[in-house]
């Protein structure tokens, strides 16, 4: 019962942080469209990713951590090969997730450096991750 218990909070934790993952880099987007003079504007939307990281993304990403590695722990998972390929998938993500972390930063102080059309296109990390995720979890291919 405790593995069944474990594995729903991982997914509905991996749930809240893919959801914060998708969200903030369209929140960059918008941001980066706001003229850099417009004060109110640019606090408006340093408010929404701080919150966004502060109360979603910070807070899922240590729940997952600390649900997968019980899940590991419970069923074994640390000597199968599936399971070393996933946790490579989701380091990355989480790398990803503190490079946003770090862009949140750099656009609360006014540095703009990446394009509106490169943060789509960043914008697509968390959905390729999710996809080889779950394909490693669920076929387990090896």
């Amino acid at each position: 019962m405790t593995y069944l218990w474990l594995k729903a909070g991982h997914i509905v934790f991996v749930i809240f942080w893919m959801a914060g993952l998708f969200l903030l880099p369209r929140y960059f987007i918008y941001h980066q469209e706001c003229a850099p003079d417009d004060a109110l504007g640019n606090a408006q939307w340093i408010a929404r990713e701080r919150r966004l990281l502060t109360i979603i993304l910070w807070p899922s990403l240590i729940v997952v951590w600390v649900l997968g590695l019980a899940l590991a722990m419970t069923t074994g998972a640390f000597v199968q090969g599936w399971f070393h390929a996933k946790l490579a998938v989701v380091l990355a993500l989480s790398a990803y997730h503190v490079w946003l972390a770090g862009y949140a930063a750099a656009l609360a102080r006014g540095e703009r450096g990446l394009t509106g059309r490169r943060l789509r296109l960043i914008n697509e990390v968390p959905g390729i991750t999710a996809a080889l995720i779950v394909v490693l979890a669920v076929v387990k291919p090896f």
